[in-house]
């Protein structure tokens, strides 16, 4: 047995029937194939595989040790290796088949004898559960299977290389399930964070620079005041003194605090180094004795040659479907009464909790645990939540101002007036008939409320706002930056994306086909050529559709005016006009968000056929495409009613029809900016509650119940099986996959719009806005904790690309509400009514300066009322809102010297107002520096004591140095006065003298 044994020390591979044959014989196998520590007291494995011509075959493997009674205990189930000491920092899932075994492990040894060739291969992965593949009597041989194995096991030793210590668990609870554990020992994690230049806490602490004398009682008072809705964590607590930070370096390790060294790198650190390991390592080895056979020969090299030529990160196994999820594992559990304290519970019980709204978000410790990235995406949007506040406020104060002043505006009361007998023009060919102005005078009282003095006021308010907000997050997140250690991160080159690769590695083989170079081979514009057309006339088809969709609501909205107009009712007569603006909002309400996720799918997959190399230009394209597509959905019914409603009407006698049949709709007597109000909040509101509750809310609610009713049916056929507590990642396995950011930050940067380029219209959109996000904060927070898996941490100093949507959003604003101010409202009419028409001073007779009259002699054959007196007299005269000569005139119907008055007045003033506010938000931009002033003091500090640091380091070095000399002197004058003979005769005994180690 001695000999046996012996036999097998240096053999690195075993093939598997042998291996079983050995143990049926008695044969002990050697103790190096026991995967995990003596003390373990789990099921320990021997996972030997045999080549068998391309890929292998698994099959069964050998349990060394018993179970113990509670296995999962010493790693926390799952948190830790089979040993309980080694922590997972990542999980890699594949799916694999099983099979049932069907003969006698001595047969199967009979058989393959003749079969078992010496390859070589890297020592299997310890771990849990038995694989059963192959039990046929003739093997079948699923080549898709085992090339996906092959790879699996060429990355996986691969990253044992990188230094990684991987452990494999396919006894689970999921079946057909295996998941690898990954832990980054000491070595590891020291040698990536100086790779990636992470910044880490020195042993040095210096004083952070406070306030002093007003300032301090102030912001004392401050802090006591805000104590209620401060959340209890202790990363949110103000700090007086801070760690000197400085980039990783393991020949300066004794600068840093390493006094636990289990701790030194939190759960977030260890994952991304994790991360960046997994996305640089290949498989691209594949070297492998191939098969007898032809035919599985050239299949062989066929598959060795493409693996050489690949690359084969963890994202191009993910796409391939070689790896099915790779993800960190969250900390623990959230919930249950014996849970042990963890971060992801006190995130769960202080920031995802809809109890805990009114208070500050724990910022630092949501960076802590999902990393830079997703921190400053929900900094920025607490810093835009609150500052809605002021925003919210102004806007109520100016929507109270107009229902105050609601009664004392002259021309809303002119037109509620019985006495004043004006008789309007039909809205629509034949079916309508004349009516009176008062009957709209609802519309005109409800007008006032958002088209007041005060709106010019609000809207000068928002721009600077806007301005203000932009500003305000800089120094947010310079803030963040100097507390998070991110002052001095610069981005690096990103890795290229699997996609790129393999465009390029099909490049490369044309090429190769061809006898070309293929040396440094990449995408130019002509092989994107056919990607920039599609993705052209796509975008272009898309906004197309969208005209296409508005201008078929259009249509719907003159049609079904003319059809209620036939009602011979009176008050379905009257309230023709609000049923057919509700109707027409709620349908381009459902088709904005049916073609928000159609255009989120569409501008997915152009940018995909675009090949961008790296995740971050994948991103910005995907964003940009994105944006572009939402935006024009979102908005052109808005820019419609805004701007085109009632702009190419024509007059009575000559209007503009469509299809020589459809007459273009008129705005109300009070104006568009009704419409344009109504519109909006429906849209704002509607798109808000939907896709919160039904999308974010919903969706994934009705998933989890899914997935329980199917646990459900599965405890039903295995109760044992299931009432055992499942493992760390198998609880994360059945949580969602992060998908990003750009949902989240898309939602509100619409939603910003919607406050910022229409606020004219609707002053109470930055209330509902506020409730909103209020909400909205707790639920994107939730959902991170709870529903989805840990996403990497990814770091960043910036939100991005978003910033600059934003300001181009803010700049836009500004043109949007002049123009809705100067051509939307009627605002500038009055003033020139106010200014160079009324005779007293007051605005009594403007309404009646605002319509035109029409002898109703001149309407074209066909198109007069076919029921002329159903005002109860016969109609010669009737009005209409424009400015025109009368027919009395000599140029009757052509337009008038007020119209161009006017027009010159509203031109003026969107210049005007353009030209102010900008010059008042550069202002802003300019007085309020973008790095606040203690923040630039405190990094200067850190430079100084940095300096400091390493001068007292050189000057140690130098000191010691000198003191080794001294020594090496007087030792060299000890040899020379004690043994001068000696060391005159041999002539190496002085120089031996001086040999000694000097560590500095």
């Amino acid at each position: 047995m001695e000999d046996a044994d012996s036999e097998f020390h240096g053999v690195d591979f075993l093939p598997e029937d042998l291996t079983e044959a050995l143990e049926e014989t008695g044969m002990r196998v050697n103790k190096k194939y026991s995967c995990l520590p003596a003390e373990e007291k789990g099921i320990h494995i021997i996972n030997i595989r045999a080549i068998e011509d391309i890929g292998y075959d698994q099959h069964e493997s050998t349990l060394l040790n018993s179970l113990s009674k509670n296995p999962d205990a010493d790693c926390k189930y799952g948190l830790y290796f089979r040993d309980g000491k080694r922590k997972v920092d990542y999980i890699l899932v594949y799916h694999y088949k099983k099979s049932s075994a069907g003969k006698t492990l001595a047969r199967r040894a009979q058989q393959n004898d003749a079969s078992v060739r010496s390859t070589k291969q890297d020592q299997p992965l310890p771990g849990k559960g038995v694989q059963l593949e192959m039990g046929d009597s003739e093997p079948h041989m699923d080549y898709h299977e085992d090339d996906k194995r092959f790879r699996r096991e060429e990355y996986e030793g691969n990253l044992v290389e990188a230094g990684l210590e991987l452990e494999r668990d396919e006894d689970t609870k999921i079946h057909g399930i295996g998941f690898v554990k990954i832990h980054a020992p000491w070595n590891v994690l020291c040698r990536e964070a100086e790779f990636l230049k992470l910044k880490m806490p020195t042993k040095k602490m210096y004083q952070i620079n406070q306030t002093h004398g007003l300032l301090k009682k102030i912001n004392s008072v401050i802090q006591k005041i805000t104590e209620p809705i401060q959340p209890k964590v202790a990363e949110h607590k103000p700090q007086t003194v801070k760690r000197l930070s400085y980039p990783f370096s393991r020949e300066k390790q004794h600068l840093f605090d390493l006094s636990d060294k289990d701790s030194f790198f939190d759960s977030k650190t260890r994952s991304t180094i994790v991360y960046e390991i997994l996305k640089r390592t290949t498989c691209t080895k594949a070297k492998y004795s191939m098969g007898k056979g032809e035919g599985r020969k050239k299949e062989t090299a066929l598959l060795n040659k493409r693996r050489k030529c690949g690359k084969y990160g963890i994202t191009s196994l993910l796409a391939n479907g070689v790896y099915s999820a790779a993800y960190p594992l969250h900390d623990g559990d959230y919930e249950g009464e014996n849970v042990e304290p963890n971060d992801r519970k006190l995130l769960c019980e202080e920031w995802a909790s809809y109890g805990v709204f009114y208070k500050y978000q724990p910022i630092d410790l949501v960076r802590k645990y999902f990393g830079e990235k997703i921190g400053l995406y929900f900094a920025w949007l607490g810093v835009y939540t609150q500052m809605l506040i002021p925003a919210s406020i102004v806007g109520i104060i100016v929507f109270l101002y107009g229902c105050a002043t609601v009664d004392e505006n002259i021309p809303s009361m002119e037109m509620c007036d019985q006495r004043n007998n004006i008789t309007m023009c039909p809205l629509c060919d034949k079916t309508c008939s004349y009516w009176k102005m008062s009957s709209a005078c609802a519309t005109a009282r409800a007008s006032h409320l958002f088209d007041n003095p005060a709106t010019v006021f609000f809207s000068v308010f928002m721009a600077l706002w806007a301005a203000t907000f932009m500003e305000h997050w800089k120094r947010k997140q310079m803030r963040l930056n100097y507390r998070w250690d991110l002052t001095g991160f610069e981005e690096e080159e990103d890795h290229p994306r699997a996609e790129y690769e393999a465009k390029v590695l099909e490049k490369s083989l044309r090429k190769e086909h061809k006898h070309k170079e293929t040396d440094k081979e990449k995408l130019t514009w002509k092989d994107r050529f056919p990607a920039y057309l599609t993705n052209f006339v796509g975008i272009i088809f898309m906004v197309g559709l969208t005209f296409a969709i508005v201008f078929g609501v259009i249509i719907y909205r003159i049609s079904t005016a003319a059809a209620l107009a036939i009602s011979s009712t009176p008050s379905g007569r009257s309230s023709v006009r609000v049923t057919v603006t509700a109707t027409a909002v709620i349908i381009n309400l459902v088709v904005i968000i049916i073609l928000d996720e159609v255009y989120g799918c569409i501008a997915r997959w152009l940018t995909q056929i675009e090949v961008p190399k790296t995740d971050k230009n994948f991103e910005e394209r995907l964003i940009f495409k994105a944006f572009l597509l939402k935006f024009v959905n979102a908005y052109t019914p808005i820019f419609y009613v805004a701007f085109f409603k009632g702009r190419f009407v024509g007059r009575p006698g000559d209007y503009v029809y469509i299809f020589h049949s459809f007459r273009m709709e008129e705005c109300a007597p009070g104006g568009c900016l009704m419409e344009l109000c109504i519109q909006l909040s429906i849209i704002m509101l509607g798109k808000q509650l939907i896709q919160n509750n039904l999308f974010e809310i919903g969706i994934p609610k009705m998933k989890k119940f899914i997935r329980y009713l199917k646990l459900k049916r599965r405890r039903s056929l295995d109760h044992e099986e299931h009432m055992k507590k499942k493992q760390r990642y198998e609880v994360d396995y059945n949580l969602e996959p992060f998908a990003g950011l750009t949902p989240e930050y898309m939602e509100m940067i619409i939603q910003f719009g919607f406050v910022t380029l229409f606020v004219a219209s609707f002053p109470l959109a930055p209330l509902f806005a506020l409730l909103n996000n209020i909400i909205e904060i707790r639920l994107d927070a939730k959902k991170f904790v709870t529903e989805l898996r840990r996403p990497v941490a990814v770091r960043a100093k910036d939100i991005g690309i978003w910033y600059n949507i934003l300001r181009g959003i803010g700049k836009l604003a500004v043109i949007i509400n002049a123009f809705v101010i100067s051509f939307t409202s009627d605002f500038i009419p009055r003033l020139v009514y106010l200014y160079m028409y009324s005779e007293n001073g007051t605005m009594h007779g403007f309404v009646n300066h605002t319509l035109s009259s029409f002898n109703v002699s001149d309407f074209q054959a066909g198109t007069a009322p076919n029921d002329p007196l159903d005002l109860g007299y016969e109609v010669q005269i009737c009005r209409y809102k424009d400015y025109r000569e009368p027919p009395w005139s000599e140029n009757k119907y052509d337009i008038s010297k007020d119209f161009w008055a006017v027009l010159a007045a509203r031109l003026a003033f969107v210049i005007v107002f353009q030209n102010l506010v900008m010059f008042m938000s550069e202002f802003v931009d300019w007085i309020i520096p973008d790095i606040p002033k203690d923040i630039s003091q405190q990094i200067h500090k850190e430079k100084v004591l940095m300096v400091e640091v390493f001068m007292r380091e050189e000057q140690g070095k130098l000191h010691m140095l000198e003191t080794w000399k001294d020594k090496d002197k007087r030792k060299g004058e000890n040899c020379n006065n004690h043994s001068p003979r000696l060391s005159r005769s041999r002539s190496g005994s002085l120089s031996s003298c001086h040999s000694y180690p000097l560590d500095v």
